[in-house]
């Protein structure tokens, strides 16, 4: 209850734009999913999941892995600026480890 709370605090303050889009993370206690957000227009320009890839590795590892893969796909999708949406996560651990893999493939936060 109290994480919703977090996450409806941290995306009040987030609003994706055409120039800008929303890069959102999701963490479940199996899977990761990435996601890029145009908020104007209602739509999601790319994403990434673990859900039915063959990934191996700590969790820890898998984030870092869709955080390149998101960025890859974000290239594409020629989005080159993002703002980061972590949700009612901290940013430390996993999603420190996706981002930095995401800014290592030259996503701009």
């Amino acid at each position: 209850m109290l994480a919703k709370f977090r996450a409806k605090r941290t995306r009040a303050k987030i609003h994706g734009t055409s120039e800008r889009p929303r890069l959102s993370v999701h963490f479940s206690n199996q899977h990761i999913t990435a996601q890029i957000i145009d908020d104007d227009k209602g739509k999601t320009l790319c994403y990434v999941t673990t859900v039915g890839a063959k990934m191996t590795g700590t969790k820890t590892e898998k984030a870092a892995q869709i955080g390149a893969e998101i960025a890859k796909k974000a290239k594409v999708a020629k989005v080159k600026q993002v703002v980061f949406d972590r949700g009612a996560k901290l940013y430390a651990g996993r999603m420190s480890a996706l981002a930095d893999a995401a800014r290592k493939e030259g996503l701009e936060f």
